[in-house]
């Protein structure tokens, strides 16, 4: 397929990006979700309807091949990649493919790393990152819309690269499914998925900082930082958890983001935050279905302002959805698109 037919065939001519960047269809992988990039720029891309990881490898003519390097395992969401190997996650799992980028067309034996994780199924896909201190971050969502639930659920948890001494990072997480530290300050930040049923506009999803292990922010008792459960709020006060460090707005579903630490995009874009917005589902008027770009000033967002938007049209027409973020070795921006089966390729050229 052409570079005019892939263009055509994905609506990128609806794409809206900022003067001087450019769209186009880097590869087509079905249900694309989580994404992370080896060192040597192999991009790998996990999947939650489907049952493979893919590993996308650039080719010297700027062609790319696609490997199934997963299949057959139920809901491989995550992915990670540390010291050689693949790091991936299903509901319940940790696996590891070991010296992988010399076996792409032939993929080693999984070794599990980690079994022991809840198998319920809500909120359960996985996002998974390795973080400046070695450790595996892996988030357990809360199994319900809201609920009542015991640790690990509603949780962001790390552990060895081998899988031993697992602990809980954060507490009072309904659902992350995007994480990364700040490259200046090493500390974490993340996304949030706010409840539903409290209206179009109640609660905010939620993008927060924890700079520190036993933070707690909220879940199931408060909302946005401001706004009590009805049910699981009584005896209990904002100010007894952490609020958000910036609301996001309710119910665009924000996924996959990441600090762009390249250098193709202009100076301003150095070390800001990219948030991959997949959309509601249970709003009346439709929001998300985008990429938005936060502005850090220290530890505090100051603006965040829409990056790519399109993918939700003028009568309500979706045409993408958009899970993750991932910045490219070239220092590009890639995004994926479960809806569409694709990874996109975000560039910038001096207009």
């Amino acid at each position: 397929m052409s570079a005019a037919e892939s263009f055509k065939k994905y609506n990128l001519d609806l794409i809206k990006l900022p003067d001087g960047f450019h769209i186009e269809l880097y590869a087509e992988i079905p249900n694309a979700r989580q994404m992370t990039v080896s060192p040597s720029g192999i991009l790998y891309v996990g999947t939650r309807e489907g049952d493979k990881v893919h590993a996308v490898k650039k080719n010297a003519d700027g062609s790319t091949s696609v490997f199934p390097v997963v299949s057959g395992m139920k809901e491989p969401n995550g992915v990670a990649f540390k010291d050689g190997s693949l790091y991936y996650a299903t509901v319940s799992t940790i696996y590891r493919l070991d010296s992988i980028e010399s076996k792409l067309a032939n993929p080693p034996k999984p070794v599990v790393v980690y079994d022991q994780l809840p198998t319920k199924e809500w909120h359960g896909q996985k996002f998974i990152a390795f973080g400046p201190d070695g450790k595996l971050y892996i988030p357990i969502g809360g199994p319900c819309n809201v609920c009542a639930i015991d640790s690990p659920f509603a949780s962001i948890n790390r552990m060895n690269a081998d899988g031993t001494g697992f602990e809980t990072y954060a507490r009072g997480v309904r659902n992350s499914v995007g994480f990364d530290w700040s490259p200046d300050s090493k500390e974490l930040w993340f996304t949030d998925n706010g409840r539903d049923e409290m209206g179009d506009d109640m609660p905010s999803d939620e993008l927060n900082y924890a700079p520190k292990p036993g933070m707690h922010f909220g879940f199931p008792y408060c909302h946005q930082g401001d706004t009590m459960d009805p049910k699981f709020g009584a005896g209990k006060s904002p100010s007894d958890f952490t609020p958000p460090a910036y609301k996001l707005g309710a119910h665009v579903a924000s996924l996959g983001m990441r600090f762009y630490t390249g250098s193709m995009f202009p100076a301003t874009y150095k070390n800001q935050i990219f948030i991959a917005e997949h959309g509601s589902w249970n709003r009346s008027k439709k929001s998300g279905y985008r990429v938005v770009l936060c502005h850090l000033e220290g530890s505090k967002i100051v603006q965040m302002e829409p990056f790519a938007t399109g993918w939700l049209r003028p009568d309500e027409d979706v045409t993408g959805r958009v899970v993750d973020v991932q910045v490219a070795p070239d220092g590009a921006l890639f995004v994926s698109d479960d809806m569409r089966g694709a990874v996109y390729r975000i560039y910038y050229q001096k207009p």
